[in-house]
């Protein structure tokens, strides 16, 4: 079953998925146009049917600054991170109750770090307590990989599921590349979180 709806610019730049309730909203007011459908699959209201849309398209473009997709937020960086702390390895799945995925900086914010991308890590709230305001070399903790600026495509991606009709608009603007490391961070989640 369909998450969502990819919901593209007017330039068919994938924008992000919308719920199904929303992309009709966007079609019956003349907002956006159904691109690709489910198959025979039919939405019916008292007075209309509609195929189900998959991937609906603007009909206005919608300018979306570049700045605004960068933010670093807990949900893109566990997602960047595979879910996993990265000093000592654990997935969420793998925490005792009371333990759970934070944000830590690298270089402390008391230190003069930043909430940049290249700063910020996942990490278990017992790894965390336990760096504290220290560098990691410091106290002997070791990051698993360096933290990096995801694409921005990546953050809008990387914590859905794509449907085959959904990730060929991906392909087709953003290219391969692009679309085999938005799959290669899904195959990295664990399993629980991709139901």
């Amino acid at each position: 079953m369909t998450i969502g709806c990819l919901a593209l610019n007017s330039s068919f730049e994938p924008l992000t998925l919308v719920p199904l309730r929303r992309a009709l909203r966007l079609v019956i007011d003349g907002k956006a146009e159904i691109v690709e459908a489910d198959g025979e699959a039919v939405v019916k209201s008292a007075r209309q049917s509609f195929p189900r849309p998959m991937v609906i398209r603007l009909n206005r473009f919608i300018h979306v600054p570049r700045r605004f997709r960068r933010q670093v937020t807990n949900t893109f960086l566990f997602a960047r991170d595979a879910y996993t702390c990265q000093y000592c390895g654990r997935t969420a799945t793998q925490l005792r109750i009371r333990e759970s995925l934070t944000r830590d900086h690298v270089v402390p914010l008391s230190r003069g770090g930043t909430n940049a991308w290249t700063n910020v890590v996942t990490a278990c709230s017992g790894c965390n307590t336990r760096k504290a305001h220290h560098l990691p070399d410091e106290i002997g903790m070791h990051l698993l990989h360096t933290p990096v600026e995801p694409h921005f495509v990546h953050l809008s991606w990387a914590v859905r599921r794509l449907t085959p009709i959904q990730t060929k608009y991906i392909r087709m603007f953003y290219g391969v590349g692009v679309l085999q490391q938005i799959e290669s961070l899904e195959q990295r989640r664990p399993a629980s979180r991709r139901a």
